[in-house]
């Protein structure tokens, strides 16, 4: 049977929730808010397609890891609702840019087969344990200084999917996807990823006031730092700026090797089992375990 647990941990959402959570980094609180509506709307799709091949799975284990995978899914989703909600109360125009995001999934879901949304969730699930590693390593100087309620509802988050790191290509190998065909669809994944972030990053910028943005959100886009980087080679069209860092304070080091984790993890017959881990995601399971406060993650760290 799955070891996976569902967790539905009541995250507190009243009151303002300020658009850069994280003040001391306007491009960290803008990749994380971007990953709360990707939340919506990936794990939407995770859920369909999934629940669409679950009668296909004759195995009980495999049957169980699914259930528990889809049920876990279903959680993030809920409580990345409740966040964006409370950044739609301030800014509503954002609802235009979660159903856009939304839909990019549904066509998506409506036009490809059920082998190419297995080997789609493969392919991303498998890239995030070595991305949530490197923020849960660094979480001191990347999630501390913020808001605590979004910080905690983002720390849950990526603890559980380091927990669930192997569920996607469970699932899509006892189907039968091979190898080959996961990589095979990897070029298309990253375009379709690609234009998602476009459509969030745009409406970021379309709906949030640049001063509380603080900065143009389009820097998250590989493109755009590409493009910004080729200029600064012509000499008329340099222009002195300075990219904002969404992992400032992490050293290179970590970043390089998180870059080396995640190409590896397209590779063929990649086992997330054998991958390193956070040791804060053991440390958050433990005290969850224990029946104490992970809502108010830093605070009910301090002595009574």
């Amino acid at each position: 049977m799955t070891t996976l647990q569902v967790r539905k941990v009541q995250f507190d959402f009243e009151g303002d929730i300020p658009f850069l959570w994280q003040p001391e980094s306007p491009a960290f609180s803008l990749m994380t808010n971007m990953i709360s509506i990707i939340a919506i709307a990936f794990e939407k799709y995770i859920v369909q397609a999934v629940r669409q091949v679950m009668p296909q799975i004759g195995e009980p284990t495999v049957a169980a890891e699914a259930d528990a995978f889809l049920r876990q899914e279903a959680q993030h989703a809920r409580v990345h609702r409740q966040h964006l909600k409370a950044l739609i109360r301030t800014y509503p125009g954002l609802q235009e840019t979660v159903d856009r995001a939304t839909a990019c999934f549904d066509e998506l879901l409506a036009t490809r087969s059920s082998k190419y949304h297995l080997a789609y969730i493969a392919d991303l699930e498998a890239t995030f344990t070595p991305t949530f590693k490197l923020l849960l390593d660094h979480e001191e100087q990347l999630f501390r200084p913020g808001d605590e309620r979004v910080a905690a509802m983002f720390l849950w988050h990526f603890v559980e999917e380091v927990e669930h790191r192997s569920s996607a290509l469970i699932v899509y190998r006892a189907l039968g996807g091979g190898e080959a065909y996961r990589l095979a669809v990897l070029p298309s994944v990253v375009l379709h990823m690609n234009r998602v972030l476009e459509v969030i990053l745009g409406g970021f910028n379309d709906h949030v006031p640049l001063a509380d943005r603080q900065i143009d959100a389009r820097v998250l886009l590989p493109a755009f730092r590409i493009r910004h980087a080729l200029r600064s080679l012509v000499p008329f069209g340099r222009t002195g700026e300075t990219f904002p860092d969404s992992f400032a304070g992490v050293p290179a080091s970590a970043r390089a090797a998180a870059t080396r984790r995640i190409w590896m993890s397209q590779m063929p017959n990649h086992d997330p089992e054998d991958q390193p881990l956070p040791e804060f995601a053991a440390r958050w399971l433990e005290r969850y375990d224990r029946g104490e406060d992970v809502v108010r993650w830093y605070s009910s760290e301090l002595p009574r």
